[in-house]
């Protein structure tokens, strides 16, 4: 049904597609690998008409095509759910859904009645509840991944595009959004399926094309390929170990951070921890258990939260993230772009930025060499791929925006660092060197919050995880008990066991 041939795409003097093949069946789902800027996004909008190749012929049922735009690309029968939600914010789901598409009566006004009605067709089809009339900024991320996917859906592509279609969703979210893809592939429609989940990989896809660095590397069935190999072909090298060796933190480790309560809201569950020196505590738990909130209000960044807590045995209370900034202690949020990045600006200033005290010089100048100099090694120490630290945030990949916010951190002598998804979005092989990364942060006396939602990731880097249902923390697991069943059992079930 699909064919791209020998696809070459520039930006300026930067090759970022250097003859990119890919062909795709009906009835398929068609597995588009690589590390983070090796080309599949940039592949997929070329097809979508977002941007135009600078060389290269589409073929769609063997008649050569090349959309003008994303609209033509729509009339076609090509939809795409973009890696980087592409949601007005202000508008409701259904809004969103049919934008520039709207369901009109025979009097030619909208029909908000049978958009509505479509909308939870669509919704229903993939078992989630979203609020249809809430605006999108006040939906979860999971929420508004769905949105996107329902977006999608709605299209009745002949072609489907999912880029990170799972990024946000829960294991059991995950098996719904499958249980349409089956269906879909049921019904002939082509899918172009990109993950950085291996395991989802090969539970959903027949093929895979795998792109390093702009080159086409080759195409496989899925039978034909395991894990290692297909990590070897996206990297160009082995990687034997994705976690590195724990620490041993012993119990007269120093406690650096004493949450002695924190509730979320007024009759809700109260929660305690303590968080030493050098070690990393997971927050586990399903979509919506409290786990990022919780992080928030510790930052006093949750409004109606209470918390008290201790840092280095001293009272201490956040008004704003500023306090918590100032007293050592950083945030990398969920949400990068809303939250974690300002996007028209470049890779140098987005390191820098809070942090140019580091810089002063003489008290009122700011010593650009040196701000250079941290900003290049930060940039090496994660594997930015730019051109340079003054390349702008929003031409660089997702995994890449990603790796910008942890080298701010890095670039900060913190005390106590909190990553929430810190993975998300990011390919095998960069998540390998974050591990490593926050392993070395430990090393060096830094303590970590991990908020995850995978458990693979939960279960090789934390020294002990609080798993978290309903809005506060109903299990704290250690040691040989840090299984995903116990983990799982907990956050399901919400059986209490101890929570300090």
């Amino acid at each position: 049904m699909l064919e791209m041939k020998n696809i070459k795409k520039s930006f300026g003097k930067v090759e970022v597609l250097r003859g990119v093949d890919l062909e795709v069946r009906a009835g398929e789902v068609h597995a588009l690998l690589g590390e983070n800027g090796a080309g599949k996004s940039t592949l997929m909008k070329v097809l979508c008409g977002i941007i135009s190749a600078s060389a290269g012929t589409i073929r769609i049922d063997g008649e050569e095509c090349a959309f003008a735009n994303y609209d033509a690309a729509i009339a076609a029968g090509v939809g795409i759910v973009f890696q980087e939600f592409s949601l007005i914010p202000y508008l409701s789901a259904v809004e969103n859904m049919f934008l520039a598409r709207e369901l009109r009566n025979r009097f030619g006004l909208l029909d908000r009645r049978a958009m509505r009605k479509r909308a939870q067709e669509i919704l229903q089809q993939l078992d989630v509840d979203v609020p249809l009339n809430a605006p999108v900024s006040r939906l979860s991320v999971a929420e508004q991944q769905f949105v996107e996917i329902a977006k999608a859906l709605s299209l009745d592509a002949r072609i489907l595009v999912l880029d990170e279609p799972t990024a946000t969703l829960t294991p059991t979210e995950v098996e719904r959004l499958f249980k349409v893809i089956r269906e879909l592939r049921r019904k002939g429609v082509a899918i172009v399926f990109i993950s950085h989940h291996l395991e989802e990989i090969f539970q959903i896809c027949d093929r895979i094309t795998v792109l390093r660095d702009g080159d086409y590397i080759g195409t496989c069935d899925v039978a034909d390929v395991n894990n290692d190999t297909l990590v070897e072909m996206m990297v160009g090298r082995r990687i034997e170990q994705s976690f590195p060796p724990k620490l041993e933190i012993l119990a007269e480790t120093d406690i650096v951070l004493d949450v002695e309560a924190v509730q979320l809201k007024r009759g809700g569950p109260v929660s305690s921890f303590a968080l030493r020196r050098g070690e990393i505590i997971g927050f586990a738990g399903l979509v919506g258990s409290g786990r990022s909130e919780t992080a928030m209000a510790l930052l006093g960044a949750f409004p109606g939260a209470t918390c008290r807590m201790k840092l280095e045995g001293k009272d201490v209370k956040f008004t704003e993230p500023a306090d918590a900034l100032a007293a050592g202690i950083g945030l990398l949020p969920e949400s990068r772009k809303e939250q974690g990045l300002i996007t028209s600006f470049s890779i140098l200033r987005n390191i820098s930025i809070n942090n140019y005290g580091k810089y002063r010089k003489n008290h009122w100048f700011i010593d650009l060499k040196k701000e250079l100099a941290c900003t290049q090694k930060a940039m090496r120490q994660v594997s930015v791929k730019a051109t340079g630290p003054n390349d702008r945030l929003d031409t660089l990949s997702g995994g890449n925006q990603q790796k910008v916010v942890v080298a701010r951190w890095i670039n900060h002598d913190m005390k106590i660092l909190i990553f929430d998804e810190p993975t998300r979005g990011i390919d095998v092989g960069a998540k390998a060197e974050i591990y490593q990364l926050m392993r070395e942060l430990t090393k060096q006396g830094c303590s970590i919050i991990m908020i995850s939602s995978e458990l693979p990731e939960v279960l090789g880097m934390s020294d002990r995880v609080c798993v978290f249902r309903g809005g506060g923390i109903v299990a704290t697991v250690e040691g040989e008990d840090i299984t995903s069943e116990k983990i799982m059992t907990h956050a399901t079930t919400g059986r209490q066991d101890h929570a300090a």
